[in-house]
């Protein structure tokens, strides 16, 4: 599909992030979008931004859509269908949270609604929207994993279980369909996105849908799980106030949007180009790209201090996390 003009492209997760960024970089081609998000304003808000670029007659639909349940992923399919036709040629499964991370300490509902989320919206949309995609004469379907999907660990201190193990299904998934659909629908491709650290709200976001507190309104309990997870880290937290704790993990949630090695429009472009020329595997930023061969070349060793150690030497795994310093004793 060397041209997206004329054509018709889903994208859940379009709100934010890399959803916003594939939807402006899509309609500026002439190319018709309907997003799904569960934030209506952040919809807007993108769509406004399409706008701006898109040419006269580009269709740009919002549907309000919890990934994680199947009904509303059909009436998503339906409420597409009824704006854009029954030739659906894209389908972008983004939509993704993180947390859940220990699957000893956190709790089943937070694990659970990650993986459902990650998981189970990948799955229901392509059950979903297979027909439409099966009923073009060229359609692509775009599964979004991460390096996560090869490997399970934010590093050293850090536990990563539900999104990891939802990430894993996304490529099983998805490298099991490329012979299912050369066998019995070859006019239909996929391709499965690996990103490494880009810089889009995910952190934000994920916070809001599993109703935690603003990290700068943060409870006495809320505190204290932050310092312990801080100090798991290695960073010295014991001088810190419970208001430097506060601010420390708002600051990190602001420095992964904005201190990414890459920005979601650079990687909305790589992805893009990724469908033009087929590829089944789109492995987004450098970071992505070391780490896949590194895990590659030695799996046995891939959650070793020594692998850690050699993703740090080269930038992968510096921390976003650093703790402010403790203020001066007469401040």
């Amino acid at each position: 599909m060397k041209s997206f003009e004329g054509r018709v492209a889903a994208i859940t997760g379009g709100g934010t992030g890399m959803g916003r960024e594939l939807a402006k970089q899509l309609t500026a081609e002439g190319c018709h979008v309907a997003l799904c998000d569960v934030a209506r304003e952040a919809m807007n808000e993108t769509i406004e931004l399409c706008r701006e670029h898109a040419p006269d007659g580009v269709r740009i639909t919002a549907h309000d859509c919890d990934v994680s349940s199947e009904e509303q992923i059909v009436a998503y399919r339906d409420g597409a269908v009824a704006e854009h036709g029954e030739q659906i040629h894209l389908l972008f499964n983004n939509a993704g949270i993180g947390g859940g991370g220990s699957f000893v300490e956190s709790t089943r509902a937070e694990w659970d609604k990650v993986f459902d989320i990650c998981w189970g919206g990948v799955y229901y949309g392509s059950r979903a929207f297979l027909p439409h995609l099966m009923a073009c004469d060229e359609a692509h379907l775009v599964n979004t994993s991460s390096v996560n999907g090869f490997w399970a660990s934010l590093g050293p201190g850090v536990p990563h279980t539900a999104y990891s193990a939802a990430k894993f299904a996304v490529k099983g998934f998805s490298e099991a369909l490329i012979n299912d659909l050369r066998l019995n629908a070859p006019h239909v491709n996929v391709s499965l996105v690996m990103p490494g650290h880009i810089g889009t709200s995910i952190a934000i976001n994920s916070g809001r849908i599993l109703d935690r507190p603003d990290p700068l309104e943060m409870t006495g309990d809320d505190v204290a799980q932050a310092r312990r997870d801080m100090a798991r880290l290695g960073m010295e937290v014991g001088a810190l106030s419970d208001d430097d704790i506060r601010q420390a993990s708002h600051q990190r949630q602001q420095d992964f949007l904005e201190q990414a090695p890459m920005s979601a429009a650079d990687a909305a472009k790589i992805i893009l180009d990724g469908v033009r020329e087929k590829k089944w595997r789109i492995l987004v930023g450098d970071d992505a790209q070391f780490m896949d061969a590194l895990v590659r070349s030695n799996p046995e060793e891939a959650y070793s201090e020594a692998f850690m150690e050699q993703l740090a030497s080269v930038g992968h795994l510096t921390p976003l996390t650093d703790a402010p310093d403790a203020p001066d004793a007469d401040s």
